[in-house]
């Protein structure tokens, strides 16, 4: 079966709970240095994962080549795994409402808001999960604008062999740089729209290009960190703390950052979780030179809402 070799990862963080070490996080890291060489690396840089939402900025600037215009602050929303808070929701029906839509339109799968407020701020007030409640919501608005924009049909804008999505597919491979669109192994995203694959090196590259061309994505996510995750959340809190970093978390224990100058950090935790990726990501970053704290971005290990241990770095 085509995916993950578990010999490509190897122990990066550990949790302890009340003096018990209780999981070992492995995976595959690595860092790019300012010239594009692989300057960090832990496990195999070169395995291939699918990045998940981490590959939105990607998309999005596919999206802006096929002619769909966005204020920056719709484009940091395209490029999201939002919270779900009313101001994360108005810039996304700022994006439908451009092209002549409404939340009615979007084909994404029905959720509850990330922010755990904003869940009970919903369920309050006898709201339900739905695609515009969704962390995704902001990437399919900005698809099905454009397909507005190239007069494609929206009831499929989904499908994988759909205008849209093929030209994803291409620039996708170009951006990674995978041999070409048939080369790019394509499956289904929780949200409902493709996801696509890549070593974890082009993964890096790519996030390279876009943030020392400073193309549209990188000036959009950098200049509004709370709009790509939301306020106190791990992706907004590292971009806050180092300015000018891009940076995009992705599903299934991924992360993805880079400079202006281009160094780069990519990370794939192997077993999916997300607890020890903000922790590795930021290690990475330190060893590349930038001035962070890797232990600011460990996830809290809690009993009964107390801290009673610790993930700690093993690498």
């Amino acid at each position: 079966m085509t995916g993950v070799d578990a010999g490509a990862f190897v122990p990066l963080a550990v949790t302890t709970r009340s003096g018990f070490r209780e999981s070992v996080h492995a995976g595959a890291a690595v860092g790019l240095a300012a010239d594009g060489s692989v300057a960090v690396a832990f496990g195999d840089p070169y395995v291939t994962i699918f990045p998940r939402s981490s590959n939105k900025p990607l998309q999005a600037e596919a999206m802006l080549a096929l002619g769909w215009r966005a204020t920056d602050e719709q484009l940091a929303l395209a490029c999201a795994s939002h919270a779900g808070t009313p101001r994360h929701l108005a810039v996304v029906e700022s994006t439908l409402a451009a092209a002549g839509l409404t939340a009615t339109d979007l084909g994404n799968t029905p959720s509850l808001p990330l922010d755990s407020a904003a869940t009970e701020a919903v369920l309050r007030g006898g709201g339900a999960a739905s695609p515009l409640l969704q962390n995704c919501s902001g990437k399919h608005a900005a698809m099905l604008a454009t397909c507005v924009v190239n007069g494609w049909d929206r009831a499929d804008y989904l499908a994988t062999e759909h205008p849209l999505q093929r030209a994803i597919t291409e620039r996708f491979a170009s951006q990674t740089g995978q041999p070409g669109a048939d080369a790019v192994f394509v499956g289904i995203d929780g949200c409902g729209a493709p996801t696509h694959a890549t070593p974890l090196v082009g993964l890096a590259a790519s996030y390279a290009r876009l943030a020392t061309a400073h193309a549209a994505t990188w000036r959009a996510m950098t200049a509004w960190p709370d709009l790509v995750d939301g306020d106190g959340r791990t992706v907004t809190r590292l971009m806050q703390a180092v300015p000018g970093l891009m940076a995009k978390a992705g599903a299934e224990g991924v992360f993805a950052a880079a400079l202006p100058d281009g160094r780069t950090a990519a990370v794939k935790i192997a077993d999916g979780t997300s607890r020890a990726v903000g922790l590795v990501i930021a290690e990475v970053l330190r060893r590349l030179g930038v001035d962070v704290d890797p232990a600011a971005f460990a996830e809290p290990v809690l009993g009964h809402g107390v801290p009673v241990g610790t993930t700690d770095l093993l690498v």
